[in-house]
Protein backbone atom coordinates (compact mmCIF):
# COMPACT_ATOMS: atom_id res chain seq x y z
CA UNK A 1 0.00 0.00 0.00
CA UNK A 2 3.12 2.81 0.77
CA UNK A 3 4.28 1.72 -2.52
CA UNK A 4 1.06 2.43 -4.66
CA UNK A 5 0.93 5.53 -2.35
CA UNK A 6 4.29 6.63 -3.37
CA UNK A 7 3.39 5.95 -7.17
CA UNK A 8 0.50 7.86 -6.70
CA UNK A 9 2.04 10.81 -5.35
CA UNK A 10 4.88 10.99 -8.00
CA UNK A 11 2.33 10.89 -10.58
CA UNK A 12 0.64 13.52 -9.39
CA UNK A 13 4.03 15.61 -9.44
CA UNK A 14 5.15 15.08 -12.42
CA UNK A 15 2.09 15.69 -13.69
CA UNK A 16 1.62 19.09 -12.02
CA UNK A 17 5.23 20.25 -12.84
CA UNK A 18 4.34 20.34 -16.37
CA UNK A 19 1.05 21.93 -15.60
CA UNK A 20 2.43 24.67 -13.60
CA UNK A 21 5.67 25.50 -16.63
CA UNK A 22 3.06 25.31 -19.19
CA UNK A 23 0.40 27.22 -17.33
CA UNK A 24 1.66 28.76 -13.68
CA UNK A 25 0.05 28.66 -11.08
CA UNK A 26 -3.01 30.77 -11.93
CA UNK A 27 -3.48 28.87 -15.36
CA UNK A 28 -3.23 25.42 -14.16
CA UNK A 29 -6.34 23.47 -12.78
CA UNK A 30 -6.44 20.87 -9.95
CA UNK A 31 -9.19 18.88 -12.11
CA UNK A 32 -6.70 18.72 -15.29
CA UNK A 33 -3.85 17.49 -12.65
CA UNK A 34 -6.53 14.91 -11.37
CA UNK A 35 -7.02 14.40 -14.89
CA UNK A 36 -3.71 13.96 -16.25
CA UNK A 37 -2.29 11.82 -13.32
CA UNK A 38 -5.75 9.48 -14.02
CA UNK A 39 -6.91 10.12 -10.26
CA UNK A 40 -10.12 12.06 -8.81
CA UNK A 41 -9.41 15.88 -7.42
CA UNK A 42 -10.66 14.68 -4.34
CA UNK A 43 -7.19 12.21 -4.25
CA UNK A 44 -5.17 15.29 -5.21
CA UNK A 45 -6.32 17.54 -2.24
CA UNK A 46 -5.59 14.23 -0.03
CA UNK A 47 -2.24 14.49 -0.95
CA UNK A 48 -1.54 17.84 -1.37
CA UNK A 49 -4.20 19.78 0.74
CA UNK A 50 -4.11 22.90 -2.05
CA UNK A 51 -2.87 23.87 -5.50
CA UNK A 52 -0.83 26.42 -3.62
CA UNK A 53 0.90 23.76 -1.53
CA UNK A 54 1.53 21.54 -4.41
CA UNK A 55 2.93 24.67 -6.40
CA UNK A 56 5.47 25.43 -3.37
CA UNK A 57 5.93 21.52 -3.16
CA UNK A 58 7.25 21.52 -7.04
CA UNK A 59 9.00 25.39 -6.52
CA UNK A 60 10.96 24.18 -3.60
CA UNK A 61 12.51 21.28 -5.90
CA UNK A 62 12.66 23.42 -9.00
CA UNK A 63 14.60 26.34 -7.09
CA UNK A 64 17.15 23.54 -5.08
CA UNK A 65 17.73 22.16 -8.55
CA UNK A 66 18.21 25.70 -10.10
CA UNK A 67 20.26 27.06 -7.62
CA UNK A 68 22.46 23.82 -7.57
CA UNK A 69 22.82 24.37 -11.22
CA UNK A 70 24.10 27.85 -11.09
CA UNK A 71 26.47 26.90 -8.49
CA UNK A 72 27.70 24.44 -10.84
CA UNK A 73 28.61 27.25 -13.08
CA UNK A 74 30.06 29.29 -11.05
CA UNK A 75 32.39 26.95 -9.47
CA UNK A 76 33.32 26.07 -13.05
CA UNK A 77 37.08 26.47 -14.41
CA UNK A 78 35.96 28.53 -17.10
CA UNK A 79 36.88 31.89 -18.32
CA UNK A 80 34.83 34.85 -16.72
CA UNK A 81 33.26 36.23 -19.79
CA UNK A 82 32.06 32.69 -20.98
CA UNK A 83 30.82 32.03 -17.44
CA UNK A 84 28.81 35.17 -17.41
CA UNK A 85 26.97 33.71 -20.87
CA UNK A 86 26.33 30.86 -19.01
CA UNK A 87 24.83 32.20 -16.00
CA UNK A 88 22.60 34.12 -18.35
CA UNK A 89 21.97 31.33 -20.53
CA UNK A 90 20.83 29.28 -17.37
CA UNK A 91 18.99 31.90 -15.95
CA UNK A 92 16.56 32.35 -18.72
CA UNK A 93 16.51 29.01 -20.27
CA UNK A 94 15.45 27.75 -16.49
CA UNK A 95 12.71 30.53 -15.75
CA UNK A 96 11.63 30.17 -19.25
CA UNK A 97 10.65 26.71 -18.42
CA UNK A 98 8.86 27.71 -14.85
CA UNK A 99 7.83 31.81 -15.46
CA UNK A 100 5.95 31.73 -12.26
CA UNK A 101 9.52 31.36 -10.20
CA UNK A 102 10.70 35.18 -9.76
CA UNK A 103 7.14 36.27 -8.62
CA UNK A 104 7.07 33.02 -6.31
CA UNK A 105 10.60 34.09 -4.72
CA UNK A 106 9.87 37.21 -4.30
CA UNK A 107 6.60 35.95 -2.53
CA UNK A 108 7.95 33.26 -0.33
CA UNK A 109 10.99 35.97 0.54
CA UNK A 110 8.35 38.24 1.98
CA UNK A 111 6.24 35.45 3.72
CA UNK A 112 8.82 33.22 4.88
CA UNK A 113 12.35 34.74 4.62
CA UNK A 114 14.06 32.38 7.04
CA UNK A 115 12.87 29.61 4.94
CA UNK A 116 14.29 31.07 2.23
CA UNK A 117 17.45 31.79 3.85
CA UNK A 118 17.83 28.11 4.68
CA UNK A 119 17.36 27.11 1.41
CA UNK A 120 20.61 29.39 0.21
CA UNK A 121 22.81 28.05 3.44
CA UNK A 122 21.85 24.14 2.51
CA UNK A 123 23.37 24.71 -1.27
CA UNK A 124 26.34 26.64 0.19
CA UNK A 125 26.07 29.75 -1.54
CA UNK A 126 28.69 31.62 0.45
CA UNK A 127 31.48 29.36 -0.37
CA UNK A 128 30.33 29.94 -4.16
CA UNK A 129 30.13 33.42 -3.85
CA UNK A 130 33.53 32.92 -2.38
CA UNK A 131 35.36 31.32 -5.53
CA UNK A 132 33.53 33.12 -7.38
CA UNK A 133 35.34 36.26 -5.91
CA UNK A 134 38.70 35.27 -6.13
CA UNK A 135 37.93 34.65 -9.73
CA UNK A 136 36.82 38.16 -10.52
CA UNK A 137 39.70 39.58 -8.11
CA UNK A 138 41.91 37.64 -10.52
CA UNK A 139 40.40 39.76 -13.44
CA UNK A 140 40.42 42.83 -12.02
CA UNK A 141 44.57 42.03 -11.54
CA UNK A 142 45.20 41.48 -14.58
CA UNK A 143 43.19 44.76 -15.78
CA UNK A 144 41.32 42.73 -17.89
CA UNK A 145 37.43 44.10 -15.70
CA UNK A 146 36.83 46.97 -13.38
CA UNK A 147 36.12 46.25 -9.68
CA UNK A 148 33.54 44.58 -8.89
CA UNK A 149 31.97 42.38 -6.02
CA UNK A 150 30.36 39.00 -6.94
CA UNK A 151 27.04 40.19 -5.06
CA UNK A 152 26.74 42.77 -7.32
CA UNK A 153 27.76 41.12 -10.40
CA UNK A 154 25.38 38.59 -9.94
CA UNK A 155 22.51 40.67 -9.02
CA UNK A 156 22.94 42.64 -11.94
CA UNK A 157 22.84 39.38 -13.99
CA UNK A 158 19.96 38.46 -11.90
CA UNK A 159 18.10 41.43 -12.65
CA UNK A 160 18.31 41.65 -16.09
CA UNK A 161 17.43 38.50 -17.25
CA UNK A 162 14.49 37.82 -14.18
CA UNK A 163 12.84 41.38 -14.61
CA UNK A 164 11.34 40.72 -18.25
CA UNK A 165 9.53 37.60 -16.91
CA UNK A 166 8.33 39.28 -13.89
CA UNK A 167 6.93 42.19 -16.53
CA UNK A 168 5.94 40.01 -18.79
CA UNK A 169 2.32 41.66 -19.09
CA UNK A 170 3.65 45.24 -19.07
CA UNK A 171 5.81 44.43 -21.26
CA UNK A 172 3.58 42.85 -24.03
CA UNK A 173 0.96 45.69 -23.72
CA UNK A 174 3.37 48.60 -23.84
CA UNK A 175 5.73 47.24 -26.81
CA UNK A 176 2.46 45.96 -28.69
CA UNK A 177 4.04 42.36 -28.88
CA UNK A 178 2.24 38.98 -29.48
CA UNK A 179 3.49 35.95 -27.46
CA UNK A 180 5.44 35.04 -30.06
CA UNK A 181 7.62 38.30 -30.54
CA UNK A 182 7.71 38.21 -26.62
CA UNK A 183 9.54 34.66 -27.08
CA UNK A 184 12.15 35.67 -29.61
CA UNK A 185 12.91 39.15 -27.42
CA UNK A 186 13.96 36.37 -24.41
CA UNK A 187 15.53 34.30 -26.58
CA UNK A 188 17.31 37.04 -27.86
CA UNK A 189 18.39 38.13 -24.15
CA UNK A 190 20.63 35.64 -23.80
CA UNK A 191 22.95 37.18 -26.18
CA UNK A 192 22.31 40.96 -24.90
CA UNK A 193 22.57 40.45 -21.49
CA UNK A 194 25.35 38.70 -21.56
CA UNK A 195 27.28 41.00 -23.64
CA UNK A 196 26.06 44.29 -21.95
CA UNK A 197 27.20 42.51 -18.68
CA UNK A 198 30.72 42.11 -20.42
CA UNK A 199 31.09 45.28 -21.73
CA UNK A 200 29.64 47.16 -18.52
CA UNK A 201 32.79 45.72 -16.51
CA UNK A 202 35.67 45.77 -19.41
CA UNK A 203 38.50 47.72 -18.35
Amino acid sequence: MKQKDNNTEEAILQVARKAFTQKGLTGARMQDIADGAGINKALVHYYFKSKEKLFALIFQQEFRKFFSNLAAVLSDDIPLFEKIQHIVALDIERISQFPDMPLFVLNEISRNPAMMVKQFKQLQAKDVLAGFQKQIDGEVKKGIILKISAQQLLINIQSLSIFPFVAKPMIRKVMQMTEKQYQEMIQARKTEVAQFIINAIKA
